[in-house]
């Protein structure tokens, strides 16, 4: 027999539907506050846009506690997308660390209150360094607004937090402004998808929109060639020593004339060829699909499969052969 604790009983006492109930109620709550937030913005808003824009060094944004954590993520969502910025914790600031700020930046301060003391201690320093202060607060009246060269307002009405204690709604607002400023400098700013590509050159979009053929198609030796009057049993041996599943076909300058792949092999044997008397290029494939040097990966990719095809040929602007490419090489550099 297992017994249970008074907790343990508490707990079991709560229904599925009771714990979706209380899910929903959250979520409601917060996007009550969300929904309240739109009507908040006003001229105080664009000139806290403008004034980010206006920035000759970084966004430097500060914020102490659960704000703190909110303030770091806005960081990074400006940073990726145009404008230079980094989180600055305020009571390491007062230690040192307001050197990392310059006359040429722009303040970002987070505080739900507007009377967090690790922010106020800053505000002498920051009024002597005569830079620009954006306050995102939930108060109009607190300290910190009043400072401010420009005040955003997020106040909300209540917190999610049954017991009104627990940042929630407020933290969701404040996070949600962030992210406002932010789009609306990126779009002012015409930052595009490559320039997002170039803050994520790690990821799949950098990837995507970076990543060119040349650094990945097989060149040089690496490369399967043979000549039109090669016979087929040889241009095997020559599709065998490069793995790629195929050769390509080139006259005596290095231009294309053809390509014959796997797929063309279990043709030919489905024909009863000699493969010891044709020659490749009576069998080859001719006008296959070539890309120039250059290309991005993504665009291999595309013409991959819409032609639904393994490989393309790369070629330099005299239409010689440069490069191979297959399927297996956008796999690798996790281009899908």
């Amino acid at each position: 027999m297992t017994i249970l604790t008074d907790e343990q009983s508490l707990h079991q006492d709560v229904d599925a539907k009771g714990l979706a109930e209380m899910g929903k109620a959250v979520l409601e709550i917060e996007a009550k506050a969300l929904t309240g937030l739109i009507k908040t913005i006003d001229m105080s808003f664009v000139r806290a846009v403008r004034s980010m824009l206006n920035c000759e060094g970084r966004v430097i944004v500060l914020g102490m506690g659960k704000s703190g954590h909110i303030g770091g993520k806005v960081a990074a969502t400006l940073a990726s997308t145009g404008t230079p910025a980094f989180f600055v914790h305020p009571g390491e600031a007062s230690h040192g660390d307001m050197g990392m700020i310059t006359e040429r930046d722009v303040v970002l301060a987070f505080s739900n209150s507007g009377e967090t003391e690790e922010l106020t201690v800053l505000l002498p320093v920051i009024k002597r360094l005569g830079i620009p202060l954006v306050a995102v607060t939930g108060s109009s009246d607190s300290t910190l607004a009043m400072a401010a060269t420009v005040h955003v307002c997020v106040e909300v009405k209540e917190e999610a937090c049954p017991l009104g204690l627990a940042p929630t709604s407020s933290t969701t607002a404040a996070l949600a402004m962030g992210d406002a400023l932010a789009i609306a400098m990126l779009q002012t700013r015409g930052f595009t998808e490559r320039d997002f590509a170039r803050a994520h050159p790690g990821g799949v979009l950098g990837r995507r929109l970076l990543l060119k053929i040349d650094d990945l198609m097989h060149k040089g030796d690496t490369m399967p060639v043979v000549h039109p009057e090669t016979r087929l049993s040889d241009a095997v041996v020559e599709m065998n020593r490069s793995s790629l599943g195929l050769t390509a076909v080139i006259d005596e300058t290095g231009r294309v004339e053809g390509i014959f792949t796997d797929g063309d092999l279990r043709r030919i044997f489905e024909r009863n060829y000699d493969v010891r008397e044709v020659q490749i290029k009576d069998v080859m494939t001719r006008n296959c699909r070539t890309l120039s040097r250059g290309a991005l990966a993504a665009e291999a990719l595309h013409v991959m499969q819409d032609q639904r095809i393994n490989a393309l040929l790369v070629l330099d602007d005299k239409k010689r052969l440069i490069g191979v490419l297959n399927m297996h090489d956008l796999l690798r550099a996790r281009v899908l």
